[in-house]
This record gives C-alpha cells, sequence and structure tokens, in this order.
C-alpha cells in the first residue's frame, strides 16, 4: 500500500502544479493515474496481500452522484452527452483516489505523514507564488501566455482557486501548532509551512478566500476551546495570529497589490456574479429532477443569459446552484447527505479523539473542507480537479477510522 499512497501524493503535487490539472491534457494524467493506483489495489488483493476494504461514511451519496451522472448519459437526459462523460471522468478520478486514500491510509502515521506532505506543498506553492508576484511578467511560471486572461498566482490562473488552496492546506498546520501537537522541535518547521501560506492567501488577495480564512479560524477557536477547554491553547492560538499578521505586514500587502491593479478588470464583478447564479438558478427550474448534464452549463447558459457582455459563462460562481443546474433535485439531495454525513462523521470521530494529533489533524481537515464549502457560495473550486481531490483528501481524513499500530 505504500505505492499507492506515494502514487496519491505524486498526483496530488503533480495537479496542483499543472495550473489545478484544468487542462485536457493534465485531466487525462490525472485520470490515467488513478486507473493505475486501481489496479495496482486490485492486484494486492487478487494477490492476497490486502484482503480488508475499508469503508467510509462518504460513499454513499459520493457513489450516488456518481450515478446521477451516469444516468444522464444512459438515459440521454444530458443536452450535451459528450461534456458529460468528460466530466464524469474527472469526477470518476477523484472518487478512486478518495477510495484508495480510505484504503491507504489506514493508520496514525499514515495520515500524519500526508499532513506533512501536504503542509509542505502548500510551502512551496506558497514561496513560488510570492516570488512569481513580486516579479510577475504577465506570465505563468514566466513563460507561459495568458491566452484567456485572468489574474493568476503562483501556478492557477485564477488568484481565487490559489486561495482555495491554501484553505485547504492550512488549517490542519494551525491546528497543530495551537494545540503543540507534535515534538517541540518540529513547532518551528510547521510554523514556517503555515504562516507563510497565510502570508501568500493574503497577497492573492482574494475576498471570498480571505472572508473564508477568517470563517475558519473561527470554527477552529471553537472546536479546539470545545474539545480542550484550556487557557494555553487560547495563548498559543493567539501568538499564531499575532506571528501571521506581522508576516502579512512585512510582506506588505497593501503596495504588492497595486502591481496587479491593472488586471482587475479581466474578473468577473460581484454584480455579473449575482446575474450569473440568477440564470443558473433558471436553468433549475427548468430542470428541476435530474438537471441538464453534469458539464453542461456553458452550453446551457446562453439561452438564460439576461446580461450579454460578450464573454463565455463556464461556471456559475456558486457550486451549489451549479450543482442543481446541472444534477437538479436528485444531485442536490446527494450533495447535501455528503454534507450532514461529512459533518456528522467528522464531528463524531473528533469527540471521540483522544491523542493530540489526531484531535489536531481531524480539526484542521474538518476546518479546511467547511472553508471551502464557504468559499463555494462565490465561486467554483469544487470544479478545480486539484482542489476537488483536496477537499475530498481532507473530509477522509476527518471522517475515516484510525488504527493505532502501524501497517505496511
Amino acid at each position: 500500500m505504500k505505492a499507492i499512497r506515494i502514487g496519491i501524493c505524486l498526483l496530488v503535487a503533480f495537479a496542483v502544479l499543472a495550473h489545478g490539472a484544468v487542462e485536457g491534457w493534465s485531466e487525462a494524467i490525472l485520470e490515467i493515474g488513478a486507473a493505475a493506483l486501481l489496479v495496482w489495489w486490485g492486484l494486492l488483493v487478487f494477490t492476497g496481500r490486502e484482503s480488508e476494504v475499508c469503508w467510509n461514511a462518504l460513499y454513499w451519496p459520493l457513489a450516488g452522484f456518481a450515478g446521477v451522472a451516469l444516468l444522464q448519459i444512459l438515459a440521454r437526459r444530458t443536452v450535451y452527452p459528450y461534456l458529460t462523460r468528460i466530466e464524469l471522468l474527472k469526477l470518476g478520478a477523484c472518487l478512486l483516489l478518495f477510495f484508495l486514500a480510505v484504503q491507504a491510509f489506514r493508520t496514525l502515521e499514515q495520515w500524519q505523514g500526508l499532513v506533512w506532505f501536504l503542509l509542505a506543498v502548500g510551502f512551496v506553492v506558497s514561496v513560488f507564488g510570492i516570488l512569481q508576484h513580486f516579479t510577475f511578467n504577465g506570465k505563468l511560471y514566466w513563460v507561459r501566455e495568458l491566452r484567456y486572461g485572468g489574474v493568476p498566482f503562483g501556478p492557477y490562473v485564477n488568484r481565487n482557486h490559489f486561495a482555495g488552496l491554501i484553505e485547504l492546506l492550512v488549517p490542519p498546520g494551525l491546528a497543530i501548532l495551537v494545540l503543540r501537537a507534535v515534538r517541540r522541535d518540529q513547532l518551528p518547521l510547521v510554523a514556517l509551512f503555515t504562516l507563510l501560506p497565510i502570508g501568500a492567501l493574503f497577497l492573492a488577495a482574494s475576498r471570498g478566500g480571505i472572508a473564508s480564512f477568517l470563517l475558519q479560524l473561527g470554527l477552529l477557536a471553537i472546536l479546539i476551546w470545545s474539545s480542550r477547554r484550556e487557557r494555553k491553547s487560547l495563548a498559543a492560538a493567539a501568538l499564531v495570529l499575532l506571528l501571521a499578521v506581522g508576516l502579512i505586514a512585512w510582506l506588505g500587502v497593501g503596495r504588492a497589490l497595486d502591481r496587479f491593479a491593472k488586471f482587475q478588470s479581466l474578473e468577473v464583478t460581484e454584480a455579473r456574479r449575482l446575474v450569473m447564479i440568477r440564470d443558473s438558478w433558471r436553468i433549475f427550474l427548468d430542470h428541476r429532477w435530474i438537471g441538464t448534464g453534469l458539464g453542461t452549463l456553458s452550453v446551457v447558459y446562453p439561452r438564460y443569459e439576461s446580461f450579454y457582455d460578450g464573454k463565455i459563462v463556464n461556471h456559475a460562481h456558486n457550486d451549489y446552484v451549479e450543482v442543481l443546474a446541472e444534477a437538479g433535485v436528485v444531485g442536490g439531495v446527494c450533495s447535501l447527505a455528503f454534507i450532514v454525513l461529512l459533518f456528522r462523521s467528522g464531528l463524531a470521530r473528533l469527540s471521540a479523539s483522544r491523542i493530540s494529533v489526531e484531535l489536531a489533524i481531524r480539526t484542521g481537515a474538518l476546518v479546511a473542507c467547511t472553508g471551502l464549502l464557504a468559499h463555494s457560495l462565490v465561486d467554483f473550486n469544487l470544479h478545480i480537479p486539484s482542489n476537488a481531490l483536496l477537499f475530498l483528501l481532507q473530509a477522509a481524513l476527518a471522517t475515516s477510522a484510525v488504527r493505532p499500530t502501524l501497517e505496511r
């Protein structure tokens, strides 16, 4: 199973660095990689090296949502079958990796290793993002032209999606720092891997991302205080917050943002977002039960567009409304069931945690999922494969059983 764990980590790193895996070539690599890891897991089961299939409560709603897309294709209830097949392939890759993560990461040591890896990814990407921000020449990686516009940060074309990435990676590190859930000599490294991405988040200047992060801070404080009513935890939280504020001030966020002022016109305005949400809601009202088909919003939307500005609308900038438009009530019920089971199972696992490191990484995982769900009210992070995959990995961490002994 070690090979599967390494494979999952490599695919996560690739998806993040490949602009979120939003292009055809990167989507194909992610899908092929997920299929290859599934085949390897099947061989382990076939040869008897693995005999147990671990269960997770989130399997049911995820399988149901994938079933909706399959039904749309088989019953010809999608307006554009090709786009729905493409979306089902992307969804299938993320669901396969979620399933394999539950099978491969079983012990506390293994999950802790994944958290360290994710913190390292966040640190590396944030360093790159900060360097690119201050030396920006209008190109991604300083060499790739932005053919379709955008306000990039790090490897992402859209700074809001970089903010979504940081929302998913930072909370476990914050929880570890506040609870001091690692050895004392490791705390400075955790602080570095956590605080620098926070500075990058504020440099990215995503208002939705910053608002979601502040929500995460409040939820983190509530969860930690309810589980451990200790003054020293509050003191540690205050110190971490003070360090983060100092780093943000040192980076000179206000002056740095002036460099991107000329790109602001390329972003979608708040008024335009509201129009897209309203028009997408009208799509749902006309296709209430099973929607227009996953991935079809871009081809259906022009018929319902109430304000034309010459730009193509690919997403509703609200993941919840988009789900209803593309998957109808049936898909909406599956999504709601996922969220309910995520918090129900996550809080139950959290209350049963007795070890500091387990409490920290479970708290951080649940807070990470909450932040992205909040950000999804004003954006479409869950349609970015890298962020969707990380969201599912954090959901798996929050809800999966953890064994005390180390396995192979």
